[in-house]
């Protein structure tokens, strides 16, 4: 079952969707990437195949988004909306457990919250394409934060994201250490699409995310 919400964030109320199957034992409180908002139907798909698993989310909108404008709000904005989704989230759902991140910028900017202070209830984070670097521009600065976030992150990375070189992902998570899990998703682009030749289907790929993520978060 999925209801809808609305919460405020720093530029006015957002919009939000939480799917919470019954006996539920965990929340993924899951932001958009930069370019497509919380209905996306990739974010759908993960949302509906997390529920099979007995693994509730909620997704919400960033400002600039809920306003239907192109440019993403300033980091300040993002962050403050981070902390008032997981404010909201336990609100709708206080016995569950929380995790966090989400999609590209989404889950960069829940990092960045964390690195700040830590998000309450948060038991771990999970980044469904932690964009490292723009297109071509191989670098580890949008990283650097990583290092003062104090709970485990899942990295679920495709090996053909050209937002993030998998060597310097690898470096990154091994820089971590032990907080650190990466799960490289084979022929995967940033948007976790497969070419046709490869044999897999879309479907198959969110499987396997969904996956990894249970297995991963019912060790926290």
């Amino acid at each position: 079952m999925t209801t809808e919400l609305q919460f405020p964030s720093p530029r006015g109320p957002v919009d939000a969707l939480l799917a919470l199957p019954e006996r539920a034992r965990l929340l993924y409180v899951m932001a958009h990437g930069a370019g497509a908002g919380m209905r996306h139907p990739f974010l759908e798909s993960v949302a509906q195949a997390l529920a099979a698993r007995g693994i509730g989310t909620l997704r919400y909108q960033f400002p600039y988004m809920q306003a239907r404008e192109r440019r993403p709000d300033p980091p300040g904005v993002l962050e403050a909306t981070v902390r008032a989704a997981l404010d909201a989230a336990t609100a709708a759902a206080p016995p569950l457990p929380l995790i966090a991140g989400g999609k590209s910028l989404g889950g960069r900017m829940t990092s960045n919250a964390a690195s700040k202070s830590a998000l309450p209830g948060v038991k771990g984070l999970v980044f469904l394409g932690f964009p490292l670097h723009p297109p071509g521009q191989r670098a580890l600065k949008r990283a650097d934060h990583l290092g003062s976030v104090n709970v485990p992150m899942l990295f679920l990375q495709g090996t053909r994201d050209t937002l993030a070189d998998l060597g310097l992902i690898r470096e990154v998570c091994g820089r971590l250490g032990p907080r650190a899990t990466l799960h490289v998703v084979e022929g995967a682009d940033h948007s976790f699409k497969v070419l046709k030749r490869s044999g897999r289907t879309d479907a198959g790929v969110v499987e396997e995310l969904v996956g990894e993520i249970s297995l991963w978060a019912g060790a926290l």
